[in-house]
């Protein structure tokens, strides 16, 4: 066995550095996509191959044109990899940047960081007579925001009369803003690290080129711009196409002689659908896995078990799993849909879970707001409520002329309907992270009633679900001993 590090992401301040006065040197990763395209159909080792690309990188970037868009071997562009600071952005234009489920984002996180007051004027507001009023609503809310933050910092050291833990005394302040920032509007600034591979960078070019809000638009001129020359042989379908821009907008047009029945809200979360006999697939699934038959009889194996032994079985499957394990790919037989009403502030934690597929409309102001409830405990719920008032009543405006560019004026507060399809492994790793004490309040409520609505209808492969703090003593009701790992172990 022999592996070579070829390749890793580093700087490009470094990279400058180090190809300085080096005309003969063309910084670019489409050389290891154009070596790797090769592997498949050359004897030459793959280290001779990269050799090879880098000596000649016209002819590389002739070769991925060909293989990737020519042939159609899309997967050989997902090898170059591209890093991107983005900064001076909406908390709107983020929920579209993470709408890409295969790439990676690190975000400035609003419960940990202080907030200045930075907020985008969309082009389609600058243009308007609202411009004024657009400007007062969020400096008022930034007002609020700073108002909220001091006194629930108050409220919240008196019950910790001396605070000598600093530790302590971030978690209290990081806990004031995080219920601060419900009257932050989706303008608010923010910066985000991202890490693309070239294929889907393509697709997230494309699609903010055909996007109707101007700020998404030039975010995508910006990233083309920041690697054309770089990749160019990598990055080809990247303009405005009509299947992206107008599939929805035509079906919205033609939906409108289709009328729905107005009812009620509903719950926050509803279980809409589900794998019918779940329990019974996911141990029929492990038994197929480790047997030499047709699924279909591990099946009918597993329906005449009683309770008690597949439950046994079950226990069997996870004797081992600790608070870290990902539960066996078995568990991904069975799927949930669920139908939620979240706000703003909730969605930005429920979007980055990006395997699930995740489906949203618009926020809507006629859902309702959701207020913290330390909020309504300092007695600052009225004045937050006006502020409100003062944002919807703006909103409608801004709708009016432009619908989508109405929700940047509205806040974290506001809410929007979500649909969502998982299956219970990824439902596993939601609960676990989303349920815990450390996570955020609001979508720990919605973590909590997916979990209890899965429970119902999969009570066996569900005796594990829980949050990773409670996981010790979960599986100590279950199997009469602790695992080995009874929470999160701290590095060094």
């Amino acid at each position: 066995m022999k592996v070579v590090l070829a390749g890793y992401n580093i700087d490009t301040s470094l990279i400058k550095e180090l190809i300085k006065n080096r005309d003969d040197v063309i910084p670019t990763p489409e050389t290891i996509s154009a070596a790797y395209a090769r592997i498949s159909r050359s004897p030459k080792s793959i280290t001779s191959l990269r050799r090879e690309a880098l000596k000649e990188i016209e002819k590389a970037r002739r070769s991925n044109q060909r293989i990737i868009f020519g042939m159609s071997h899309h997967s050989i562009a997902e090898h170059a990899i591209f890093n991107f600071d983005i900064s001076g952005i909406s908390r709107r234009a983020v929920e579209e940047i993470e709408k890409f489920r295969l790439c990676s984002y690190t975000e400035k996180s609003q419960r940990y960081v202080t907030l200045k007051g930075d907020f985008v004027i969309p082009e389609e507001i600058k243009k308007t007579k609202f411009l004024n009023e657009y400007c007062s609503v969020v400096d008022l809310q930034n007002k609020l925001y700073k108002k909220l933050f001091l006194k629930l910092k108050s409220y919240k050291q008196k019950f910790f009369p001396k605070i000598d833990d600093p530790k302590l005394a971030r978690q209290i302040e990081n806990a004031a803003k995080e219920d601060a920032r419900y009257i932050l509007s989706l303008a608010t600034q923010t910066q985000l690290g991202a890490t693309i591979n070239a294929r889907n960078l393509e697709l997230m070019i494309r699609r903010f080129a055909s996007h109707p809000l101007v700020e998404i638009q030039e975010l995508g001129k910006h990233l083309y711009q920041r690697v054309k020359n770089v990749a160019p042989s990598i990055i080809l379908f990247y303009q405005a196409n009509d299947y992206d821009q107008r599939t929805y907008i035509d079906l919205q047009k033609y939906s409108k002689k289709i009328v729905l029945k107005n009812g009620d809200f509903r719950n926050e979360v509803n279980l809409e659908d589900y794998t019918k006999n779940g329990d019974e697939l996911i141990l029929a699934g492990l038994l197929f896995h480790v047997k030499k038959g047709n699924f279909q009889d591990c099946l009918k194996v597993i329906k005449r078990m009683s309770v008690k032994e597949k439950i046994e079985f079950y226990k069997e499957a996870c004797k081992y799993l600790e608070l870290y394990d990902a539960l066996p790919r078995e568990f991904e037989l069975v799927n949930y849909i669920f139908s939620l009403i979240v706000s703003a502030g909730c969605f930005g934690q429920l979007k980055r879970h990006r395997i699930m597929t995740l489906i949203s409309q618009d926020y809507e102001p006629e859902l309702g707001i959701i207020i913290p409830p330390s909020i309504k405990e300092i007695k600052m719920d009225g004045e937050f409520k006006k502020v409100i008032e003062e944002t919807e009543r703006l909103y409608r405006k801004i709708y009016k002329i432009s619908p989508m560019a109405g929700s940047y004026i509205l806040t974290n507060a506001h809410r929007k309907r979500v649909l969502i399809s998982l299956n219970l492994r990824e439902l596993y790793h939601i609960v676990r992270l989303r349920e815990d004490p450390t996570a955020q309040w609001d979508i720990r409520n919605i973590a909590r009633a997916m979990s209890e609505a899965a429970k119902k209808v999969t009570p066996i492969t569900t005796l594990l679900l829980c949050s990773k703090s409670d996981y010790p003593e979960t599986y100590y009701k279950l199997y009469k001993k602790y695992p080995k790992v009874k929470s999160v172990p701290l590095p060094g």
